[in-house]
């Protein structure tokens, strides 16, 4: 059998490694977003609830939406725009996760193998784990940034509703036009500075506590590799990167939420820095942690949804556990 004979002959996961692992990503955190999303959309509304920059800046026209906490937030938003609408700007979000993670995944596991090296006995210092998390997130999220934005955005929609104003997009291809138009390419970047800072403090959260906490149980405790190791270290990675990425995600937020002038730049905040000054001149440090309730809420299912059909999808797939 010639060469390309034998490497034809070979599994999918074989022949093309890093496009199958790419896939498997994707399709394991499509599945957790799906479940996930409608704390995601509460957490979002309450980021950027009683925005003090706002009100400063005379943009809350209309009628003044109260303050509520997670859960009024939830049933607030199935009273007044219905239960759908938990699921508004779900496929802008499926998009993202599919580009988001699957690039993060790899480019993990690439810096993990092949740059920085594991140890002979398969373990991964700690320091190297958090320089692979924050790099692979960084560089995911960079791509994705785009389809994040068009998710915050349709992510508000039903609230510009009940606030009287005239709702911007159709659906998400208009989003993309538009936002494509009026900003141009530069245009649908907005807010990647504090995206990817984001990313990367939630990725050393999640990449490194699951990879980090997976192999240390391996290595020191009676525990193999199956879903029982697979959930703690899973449960531990959202934990951390919930307290990791909130502060990054509400100056996000903010920033991709303002309203823009004609050259696409922000009208209410400058930079991500000047966000998270006026943020915590105007409303206090702990502002800074507003959606934290549901964020971890949703950080913690998703990891433990995403780790666990990931390590599974790998297993029936024939692709070493990660």
């Amino acid at each position: 059998m010639s060469p390309a004979e034998e490497e034809k002959s070979l599994p999918l996961p074989e022949r093309w490694p890093r496009a199958s692992k790419f896939a498997l990503s994707a399709c394991a955190a499509a599945v957790a977003e799906l479940v996930t999303f409608p704390l995601d959309l509460t957490k979002t509304r309450l980021q950027v609830q009683g925005e003090a920059a706002v009100h400063r800046n005379g943009a809350a026209a209309g009628r003044a939406v109260p303050h509520r906490g997670m859960l009024r937030t939830a049933a607030g938003i199935v009273q007044e725009e219905g239960l759908r609408k938990l699921w508004q700007g779900a496929t802008p979000a499926v998009y993202r996760h599919i580009v988001y993670s699957g690039v993060r995944m790899v480019a993990y596991e690439h810096l993990r193998d092949s740059v920085l090296g594991r140890s002979e006995d398969g373990s991964f210092p700690f320091w190297k784990a958090v320089v692979g998390g924050m790099s692979a997130g960084a560089i995911g999220q960079f791509f994705a940034s785009p389809t994040d934005l068009v998710k915050v955005q349709m992510q508000m929609e039903g609230k510009r509703k009940l606030e009287g104003k005239p709702l911007r997009f159709r659906g998400v291809h208009h989003a993309f036009m538009k936002i494509l138009s009026e900003g141009g390419i530069r245009g649908l970047w907005a807010g990647w500075v504090p995206n990817v800072q984001r990313a990367a403090l939630v990725n050393m959260g999640d990449l490194t506590t699951y990879d980090s906490v997976k192999h240390f149980l391996l290595l020191n405790t009676p525990l193999v590799d199956n879903s029982v190791t697979h959930s703690v270290a899973s449960c531990c990675s959202g934990l951390v990167a919930a307290v990791l990425g909130t502060p990054a995600d509400v100056v996000k937020t903010r920033i991709m939420n303002q309203p823009r002038d004609k050259q696409g730049r922000g009208l209410l905040y400058k930079s991500s820095m000047d966000c998270l000054i006026q943020t915590v001149q105007g409303e206090g440090f702990m502002s800074l942690y507003k959606g934290f309730i549901p964020t971890w809420m949703r950080m913690a299912p998703w990891s433990l949804v995403f780790w666990l059909t990931y390590e599974q999808i790998r297993r029936i797939c024939g692709v070493s556990s990660f």
